[in-house]
């Protein structure tokens, strides 16, 4: 019940100035960054064609934050997670196309109490440019994001995603990279998204789309 409470809380003020990065907030925060998308994000245009209207509508976002603090909140060592679902690919903005109307559920670390998952959920609003778009759900959830070397393995609630850092470039199809990340992001780096699954039911949607180049990786410094 108390979780319950609690969530309801952050759901609730996640759409206020605090929440939004609103003026006054104290912010300086760095760690890990990882994404990944229902399209390639490096591939050739024959896929991109086939791709562009049709995928690429949802991703999973996730932040580790290494030291720091955000509206004056210490967040040293706390971790947030968000699924998003649009209504198109959500890359269509770098293709000349309309911004996308986006939901998304907010996995924050259980191990905060609720100031620092209020600032989690202001964290990833501020630095997705606000691609979280309308949060419908933020649930505390133990959170797993673990840099093992050649992978990065995420896991909270309902999502899981496991990034493979060393990509092929395979010339076939004149294949190029088409998107940047969607968060703010330090020496972004392209990879492959071995597992890539969100099983809820609060986005209207569910996804596994294992197995592409969809993913990006690297580190964030606000």
């Amino acid at each position: 019940m108390k979780r319950a409470v609690v969530a309801a809380a952050l759901l609730g003020l996640s759409a206020s100035p605090l929440a939004a990065g609103g003026p006054g907030g104290h912010r300086s925060v760095s760690g890990a960054y990882v994404e990944a998308r229902t399209a390639e994000v490096f591939t050739g245009g024959c896929i991109m064609n086939s791709e562009a209207e049709t995928m690429g509508k949802q991703a999973v976002l996730a932040w580790k934050v290494d030291r720091g603090s955000f509206n004056g909140v210490s967040i040293d060592g706390l971790s947030v997670v968000a699924a998003v679902s649009g209504d198109r690919n959500l890359g269509m903005t770098e293709m000349g196309g309309e911004k996308p109307s986006v939901k998304s559920a907010l996995f924050v670390d259980d191990r905060a109490n609720a100031a620092q998952q209020l600032a989690l959920v202001a964290m990833a609003n501020e630095l997705s440019n606000g691609i979280v778009g309308t949060i419908v759900q933020v649930t505390p959830a133990p959170i797993q994001f673990a840099d093992r070397g050649s992978e990065i393995q995420v896991s909270a609630g309902q999502v899981s995603l496991e990034v493979n850092k060393h990509l092929t470039h395979d010339p076939s199809c004149g294949a190029q990279l088409w998107f940047h990340p969607l968060a703010a992001v330090e020496g972004a780096t392209v990879g492959v998204a071995d597992q890539h699954l969100f099983t809820g039911s609060s986005l209207g949607t569910k996804w596994s789309d294992p197995n592409k180049r969809s993913a990006f990786f690297g580190t964030f410094t606000y």
